[in-house]
């Protein structure tokens, strides 16, 4: 029979872990979970869903979402120290999140004081010798930051970074398996793009030339008839 002081260290030690298990749940950020749809993400951050960009149609959808937390009228009573945030969502499906921070709600804090307030929510953080890619996801050709601090499991990867040429802090969150979908369409989609230029040019000279006829056209019986030299 298991005694009780025994029962009772097993509660305590359950209680203490569930603070640690919520702590380092990387599939969210604030209510924001990876996975999770453009329309859903648009109604928690209070955004119309219709503005957000398509980049890439093709070989899958890529979009784009940006979020600028509400702003006081009052700087003084600000608190949310965050400036802005943008989704990319793959095939409808929210698979990363780059947010970039206040200049001014973050002055004077250390690379440290960051990595503590963060690893509240998501639990020990390692230091890598890496670099992050900080990507749009109109292009695959883009600025890279060191990574000061990150957060991982085999599924999720949240990276601490400071903006070389402004020294803003900011977090890049990603959905491995996502972004890896992601990052293969968006290179194909290029690819693509790239093929298919000359083409494109090609109609749009095409209808443009059209166009001028069409006007031409329709401008030259008035004209003619009302020209004297």
């Amino acid at each position: 029979m298991v005694s009780t002081r025994v029962v009772v260290t097993l509660m305590v030690g359950a209680l203490l872990l569930v603070p640690l298990i919520q702590a380092q749940d990387l599939s969210v950020y604030r209510q924001f979970q990876f996975g999770m749809n453009l329309a859903e993400v648009a109604k928690r951050a209070e955004v119309k869903p219709s503005v957000a960009r398509v980049i890439h149609q093709r070989p899958a959808l890529i979009e784009e979402l940006e979020w600028r937390p509400q702003r006081s009228y009052d700087s003084s009573k600000e608190t949310d120290p965050v400036r802005e945030v943008l989704f990319s969502f793959y095939n409808g499906e929210l698979f990363r999140v780059l947010v970039t921070y206040d200049a001014d709600k973050t002055r004077g804090l250390t690379h440290q004081d960051m990595v503590e307030a963060i690893s509240t929510t998501y639990g020990t953080a390692s230091t890598p010798d890496a670099q992050i890619i900080l990507f749009s996801s109109s292009s695959v050709y883009n600025n890279s930051e060191k990574v000061i601090a990150r957060w991982e499991d085999a599924q999720y990867s949240v990276n601490l970074f400071r903006v070389s040429y402004n020294s803003a802090f900011g977090i890049a969150a990603f959905s491995k398996r996502l972004d890896a979908l992601a990052g293969k369409a968006i290179i194909e989609a290029i690819r693509l793009d790239a093929k298919e230029a000359p083409e494109r040019e090609i109609q749009r000279l095409k209808k443009e030339d059209d166009a001028n006829r069409l006007a031409q056209d329709k401008a030259r019986p008035g004209n003619k008839a009302n020209f004297r030299p």
